[in-house]
């Protein structure tokens, strides 16, 4: 069976769960997820809550029964909408296929799992990192790692090449975002302080972030700030990760650190490279997690004496691999050694941009290109170590 050459990761697993479960997949706006449910099957109908013309025929369930599957894309801006689809999986099962799209997270808004338990899968569909735009784009690792840090990994830009071209396509998509799907789902009004706290936040990438501190530059009290970054976070405009504590003493409890979907939006070269880290090992922490069942977290590790490690992955509760992030710098970070005992069976690695030779040091930090072993990087092969 032939399907588009361009397949995504998610591409043949939604294909087999498909058969049996609701598949919902969201993730960030233009990410390809309509694309992606396209080109899964063969013969699909296809329809849009946003169509006026698909909302009446959606109320009155009219589509082709003799399809493989129907596809609903931003279903989730429908009232009552887990309801309505848990009655048409109980009444009709899952001929054909029912595949869910959509740009906010299904898990928050609605409370999915209240009655559509047992009857759905759920996906993310990220944007391209570069192990899965080596095979997209069929481009060496540094490559793909060149036109990512200049285009960004949504599939249009990325493929487009052109920096000119994604400055334009960034101003579209970020309307889009806060002036469609922020008033579909939100009473929000304020949409030009929400676009300062976008731009207050491209300096703060790679930093812990503090409320006060917005609060003081957007002149609005903490709880609102904290109430719009999760709304930011829901739309996936941004991703938060919080400092790991359990059984570290004297770690910070509270700063998180923010990053954008969109990499390109972080101005500077050190934390756009870290950015993309961070959507590479958030991407990969998830699949696992959609795929596989584990339970994944991505957090990092910080002392109250400034000691930090970039990322550390977590499954199960235990930390399976710490990742620092340079840029030309090849001497493993004196913070391996702080978190010696915390991080004896877990895997630590050094990743590098402008790096010369790979090596590993007599404690087993691994110095890596950065390119090369995220073109490669599998999380669950680490839970083999």
């Amino acid at each position: 069976m032939v399907y588009s050459s361009m397949e995504r990761s998610l591409s043949e697993i939604i294909r087999q769960e498909a058969k049996n479960k609701i598949i919902l997949l969201s993730g960030p706006r233009q990410s390809g997820k309509t694309t992606l449910a396209r080109h899964l099957f063969k013969s699909f109908d296809y329809f849009n809550f946003h169509a006026a013309e698909d909302r009446g025929r959606l109320y009155k369930k009219y589509w082709d029964r003799n399809v493989e599957a129907v596809l609903f894309d931003e279903l989730h801006k429908m009232p009552e909408w887990k309801s309505w689809l848990k009655g048409i999986y109980d009444t009709e099962g899952n001929t054909p296929r029912i595949i869910v799209t959509g740009s906010a997270k299904f898990e928050t808004f609605q409370k999915v799992g209240d009655s559509l338990a047992g009857r759905f899968f759920s996906y993310h569909l990220h944007p391209l990192d570069i192990k899965e735009g080596v095979r997209y784009w069929n481009k060496s690792p540094d490559k793909v790692f060149q036109r990512l840090m200049k285009c960004s990994g949504f599939p249009e830009p990325f493929l487009e090449g052109s920096e000119e071209f994604y400055r334009k396509w960034q101003k579209s998509h970020l309307d889009v975002i806060l002036r469609q799907d922020f008033l579909d789902l939100y009473s929000v009004r304020q949409i030009k302080m929400l676009e300062l706290l976008l731009d207050f936040l491209k300096p703060k990438i790679s930093s812990t972030v503090s409320y006060a501190s917005l609060s003081r530059d957007l002149q609005v009290d903490q709880k609102t700030v904290k109430s719009w970054l999760g709304m930011l976070e829901n739309m996936y405009a941004i991703f938060s990760i919080s400092p790991y504590h359990k059984n570290i003493a004297r770690s910070l409890l509270k700063e998180p650190k923010f990053y954008f979907y969109d990499i390109v939006r972080t101005q500077n070269t050190g934390p756009r490279l870290e950015n993309l880290v961070a959507c590479a090992l958030l991407k990969e922490a998830q699949m696992l997690q959609d795929q596989k069942g584990y339970k994944t977290t991505l957090h990092y590790l910080r002392t109250k004496d400034g000691d930090e490690i970039d990322f550390c992955l977590i499954v199960e509760d235990k930390p399976v691999i710490a990742i620092e992030v340079k840029n030309a710098d090849d001497q493993p970070s004196p913070a391996f050694k702080v978190f010696r005992s915390f991080l004896e069976n877990t895997a630590k690695v050094q990743l590098v941009h402008e790096l010369k030779r790979e090596f590993t040091t007599q404690d087993g930090i691994q110095v890596r290109d950065v390119s090369q072993f995220l073109s490669t990087f599998c999380l669950e092969e680490y839970l083999k170590l």
